[in-house]
């Protein structure tokens, strides 16, 4: 069985490194590491409460181009997987 992860995009791309259907978010406590996923898990509830986390957290304004999910990134890549599998 394998288990599918998000790509992981270095800091120096852009947007158009972005494919149709996904979007960039930024993960991590300290040093921030981008992941492009699905837009498909923005519907999501495990999803969603994570952007609510990083709304209370940080607004709407985000100066890195794309959202910022505050949690570490093993939290983020566990749960990303968990919702590939569903």
């Amino acid at each position: 069985m394998a288990i599918r992860m998000p790509r992981i995009i270095k800091k120096s791309s852009t947007v158009a490194d972005v494919p149709k259907g996904h979007f960039a978010v930024y993960v991590g406590e300290k040093q921030k590491k981008r992941f492009v996923i699905p837009i498909s898990f923005l519907s999501q509830p495990l999803f969603q409460d994570l952007l609510s986390q990083a709304e209370e957290e940080f607004g709407f304004d985000h100066p890195m181009g794309g959202v910022t999910i505050p949690c570490s990134e093993d939290v983020f890549v566990d749960l990303t997987s968990r919702l590939n599998r569903i």
